[in-house]
């Protein structure tokens, strides 16, 4: 059985997207644009009479890179399976949808608009204005203000009355980040996939010390968290408005799981990209991730600073194979194509920030140590 081709699978995901388009908005002109990169679901620009929009859909519920490696079967196989999938009630698009409406409504969030939902695509308006990976290029020293910002706003809306209800109807655990982990990395085929990295050798022992490291979660209670906290997830406008959010993986969960995936792929960003002030951004996330320490009860501060460490090195991991596996016709981000460059030093920095967890429990350490490990990584990288 051979693996569908890349340009099958976005061929037919581009005439779905027409077609859901056409049927959203009967008799108006859609024209197709630009598609982006990703790793994870299809997504393309059009213009529907004149007006941008942005449609995703999302390929038989998993990654484009795991769909092309034949984890769905092959092209004739996919095609029947996204058929079935596109008219699903619990489809990841549908559940987008409803998670889109439940952060504008009782979340009272600011959020991308939701232009349409159709035959299992999204389409949504463009968000004019800077991500927070973008503002913190520009102005490395607003760094932990704009994290404070983003985590605040989050924490008081999805706190508010009715968006529990709305997550236990349309959760989207497939972005946690230990879910995703244990996907990844279980068994055997765990292995034979982080050989395919070319990295397995020193990815195979990070592996192992995460999943034999004792997890201590921390006291306080679940809550409903965003899940899919990327730093161009979170998008200001230009006047510097209140932030606008798109991509929810909403779920129950603990607050640091948001926490974490910022962290991780903050840091990330300054490896690949190496920009000039990476020594502020990262004390900036040093300063923000201590001030979040010392606002929690004295007895919970470790446990709360040791399971951001573990979710930062299972998240960084996770989107570094991602991009180590994904076939040389998808195409990437220039994001993914940097740390793809720099995947070296990412698992280096995996391979020593890891093999200090079994010295300590302390969470304190693990942090101190894991933010040692990261700016060794960025000097590494500025000297090559």
């Amino acid at each position: 059985m051979m693996p569908p081709a890349a340009a099958d699978v976005l061929a037919m995901a581009g005439d779905q997207v027409l077609t859901a388009a056409r049927s959203a908005w009967p008799g108006a002109e859609v024209v197709p644009g630009q598609v982006t990169p990703s790793v994870t679901s299809y997504v393309q620009l059009i213009t529907v009479d004149g007006r941008d929009l942005y449609a995703k859909t999302s390929v038989c519920g998993v990654s484009l890179v795991s769909l092309l490696r034949g984890t769905c079967g092959d092209f004739e196989t996919v095609r029947a399976r996204q058929a079935a999938y596109l008219l699903s009630p619990d489809s990841l698009m549908a559940r987008e949808a409803a998670q889109l409406r439940a952060l504008a409504g009782p979340a009272g969030l600011g959020t991308v608009a939701l232009a349409g939902y159709d035959r299992g695509v999204l389409f949504t308006e463009p968000v004019p204005g800077p991500t927070l990976a973008d503002l913190i290029e520009a102005e490395p020293g607003r760094t932990r203000e704009l994290l404070g910002t983003i985590v605040r706003d989050l924490a008081e809306g999805l706190a508010r009355e009715g968006v529990t209800e709305a997550v236990e109807s349309a959760p989207i655990r497939e972005r946690g980040i230990g879910g995703t982990f244990s996907r990844k990395f279980n068994g055997l085929s765990g292995g034979i996939y982080l050989r395919q990295t070319g990295h397995g050798e020193v990815l195979d022992p990070v592996v192992a010390r995460l999943r034999r490291t004792r997890r201590i979660p921390p006291a306080s209670g679940r809550t409903v968290v965003f899940g899919d906290l990327k730093p161009e997830h979170a998008t200001f406008p230009e006047d510097h408005g209140r932030p606008v959010y798109l991509d929810p993986g909403l779920m129950h969960g603990h607050a640091v799981a948001d926490t974490a995936k910022l962290v991780s792929r903050l840091t990330l960003g300054l490896i690949a990209h190496r920009p000039a002030a990476a020594a502020v951004a990262l004390s900036g996330i040093d300063s923000f991730v201590r001030a979040s320490a010392r606002r929690l009860p004295a007895q919970e501060r470790a446990a709360w600073l040791g399971e951001l460490v573990l979710l930062v090195l299972m998240d960084t991991l996770n989107i570094l194979s991602t991009y180590l596996t994904a076939p040389a016709g998808l195409p990437l981000s220039a994001h993914a194509a940097a740390v793809r460059d720099r995947a070296r030093h990412v698992a280096d920095l995996l391979d020593r920030a890891t093999a200090q967890l079994a010295a300590t429990e302390d969470g304190a350490t693990w942090w101190r140590l894991y933010m040692t490990r990261v700016r060794e990584a960025v000097a590494a990288c500025e000297s090559d």
